[in-house]
């Protein structure tokens, strides 16, 4: 058995989910900048007082722990440490590119009935985003990067597959490679704190923990924007 508390706040989507044994219990979200500080503890008390459990319940929490925006991130890490150290509970932590893979597999099945590579982007500066290349069984095939979309982005991977680009950062990739007959761009996706259940699950299986301690977010902020070849 497990009851997994699941903190997204990498974007400008602040979201909260309960799971048990992998399964979406309850959550909460809103997509708007700047509230995260404001709503994240208010959304967890919703989500236990709405199951009538206890917080102390919990076997363990999770938090997406980037790429993405340094203040959510510092929020939604600190909420997460918070928690694990007042509970002596373990703390998971799910990288948010893979999560968001993850969930748009999960959330738009008919998407991916053919041969696709799925490219999550979150929004950074400027014209940066922060992405990486998963196939459909989430193995990485291009590793994290804050990037610089040009006509030359993606190169051979897009020349010979399908990509599906989705996620607050894709507009910026739309409209420089928006006409490529291989590039499919999905506006509707927006990451939540469910897309991590299934990954959460697994850790908490395998007893992937943080050190409470000394864990940070992994904000990628300080890498200069590259081309992706």
């Amino acid at each position: 058995m497990s009851l997994i508390l699941q903190i997204e706040t990498s974007t400008t989507s602040c979201s909260v989910a309960l799971a048990q044994n992998a399964k979406v219990l309850s959550h909460k979200s809103i997509n708007q900048r700047n509230i995260h500080a404001e709503v994240i503890t208010v959304f967890i008390d919703e989500i236990f007082a709405e199951k009538n459990l206890r917080i102390n319940e919990l076997d363990a929490v999770a938090v997406s722990c980037g790429p993405g925006s340094y203040t959510g991130l510092r929020i939604g890490v600190s909420t997460a440490k918070g928690l694990c150290f007042s509970l002596d509970k373990p703390l998971i932590a799910v990288e948010t590119l893979l999560s968001m893979a993850a969930g748009f597999l999960s959330r738009f099945p008919n998407q991916t009935k053919e041969k696709f590579l799925l490219c999550p982007m979150i929004d950074a500066r400027r014209m940066e985003v922060f992405t990486a290349l998963f196939d459909q069984d989430l193995n990485r095939i291009q590793e994290t990067s804050a990037a610089i979309i040009t006509e030359e982005s993606f190169g051979e991977n897009l020349n010979q597959h399908k990509i599906i680009f989705f996620g607050d950062g894709a507009a910026k990739c739309k409209a420089v490679l928006g006409n490529h007959a291989n590039a499919v761009f999905i506006d509707t996706f927006l990451n939540e704190a469910t897309d991590m259940t299934l990954l959460a699950e697994a850790k908490f299986s395998q007893k992937q923990f943080e050190d409470v301690a000394y864990f940070e977010p992994f904000y990628l902020k300080d890498f200069i924007g590259s081309k992706i070849g």
